[in-house]
């Protein structure tokens, strides 16, 4: 007869086999995490149209997992290619005469330093600013490799998420041991949270870039189009968003002496370009960002440390996860204590 005390020895070491082997899995696939989150946001957003296609109209589920994943190639792609397109003729410029760039950040800062006192730009801190862009191209260059490499696991992970879905949900379903309304309570959420980020930020990027953009036009800025698109870009950045942008670029219009034209981008920005995503959340973007403020800006920045990109979506669902679960956590084991007999 077997001893249970052995069984529960082995138990614990056939866990602690699992788990080292799953930690060290998690460690060599990191990099490719964002591929993974990815193809699951995909997945999420796609699902449905997936799911009408190929079990109510019949179509192929092969053919029709391909045509998916070549919009969603072209859905990344276009931006990409115009981000691109946009920003390395700038960088070439600068990158063939860095001594222009250095003359307007003098200017600015000189300005500043007769306002508060305090040098920012000094000939010391010039070499340190040239020598670390050198190293620029490399990062770049190595980050442009991880990131294609991600798009190739994100797509190829994509497809059998397609082509398996109801088995992989049915497959979780069986398997999280929760209560089932804890279940459906938990899917409701996930689906929630992915498309209201997945959706809703980008529609918030593009409207306060456009906004900008034009604010920019308006006030003579030169190269609107690009620092509208890098105000869309810095718009997902928690707390000080746009104004990474706008600030600067009114101060250089003060230090070059426009200051009409900088107090009016000044007010253009403090009215329009900050509040406008308050707008879009109550009017094209209620149905999906109905999530606290208080979850996105916390959840981003927890997000984007831990997953790069794909943390605007996952940070906030990250978030949402420990509040759902703390509720789960009450509703599958907490117990009302019994009322007491003295009246």
């Amino acid at each position: 007869m077997t001893n249970p005390f052995n069984n529960h020895i082995r138990q614990i070491i056939l866990l602690l086999i699992i788990v080292v082997i799953a930690v060290l899995l998690l460690k060599e696939f990191a990099v490719f995490l964002p591929g993974f989150l990815g193809a699951i946001t995909f997945y999420i957003l796609m699902r449905q149209s997936f799911f009408n296609l190929t079990q109510k109209r019949h179509w192929n589920k092969t053919w029709t997992a391909v045509l998916f994943i070549l919009c969603g190639a072209i859905l990344l792609g276009l931006p990409i290619y115009f981000s691109i397109d946009l920003l390395s003729t700038k960088f070439a410029a600068i990158l063939a005469n860095p001594t222009d760039l250095i003359i307007k950040a003098k200017v600015v800062e000189q300005h500043f330093a007769d306002f508060s006192g305090i040098h920012l730009l000094s000939d010391e801190n010039l070499m340190v600013i040239q020598k670390k862009a050198t190293t620029i191209i490399p990062t770049i260059i190595n980050s442009t490799a991880i990131l294609l490499s991600n798009f190739a696991i994100m797509f190829f992970l994509l497809y059998y998420f397609l082509k398996s879905g109801r088995e992989l949900e049915i497959f979780l379903f069986r398997h999280i041991p929760l209560k089932p309304h804890n279940l459906h309570l938990l899917g409701h959420e996930t689906l929630g949270m992915v498309r209201a980020n997945a959706i809703g930020i980008p529609v918030l990027a593009i409207t306060q870039g456009l906004i900008a953009a034009l604010g920019y036009w308006i006030f003579d800025v030169k190269d609107f189009v690009l620092w509208g698109f890098l105000t869309g870009i810095f718009s997902m950045v928690p707390v000080v968003g746009t104004a990474i942008i706008w600030v600067p670029i009114v101060a250089y219009m003060v230090a070059i002496d426009q200051n009409s034209q900088a107090l009016g981008l000044l007010i253009y920005a403090l009215v329009l370009i900050t509040h406008i995503d308050y707008v879009v959340r109550l009017t094209l973007l209620k149905k999906y960002m109905d999530v606290h403020p208080l979850v996105t800006i916390f959840g981003v920045i927890v997000g984007i440390g831990l997953f790069g990109f794909w943390g605007v979506i996952f940070g906030p669902l990250l978030i949402s996860y420990f509040l759902i679960l703390v509720k789960i956590y009450m509703n599958e084991f907490y117990i009302d204590p019994e009322p007491s007999g003295n009246n």
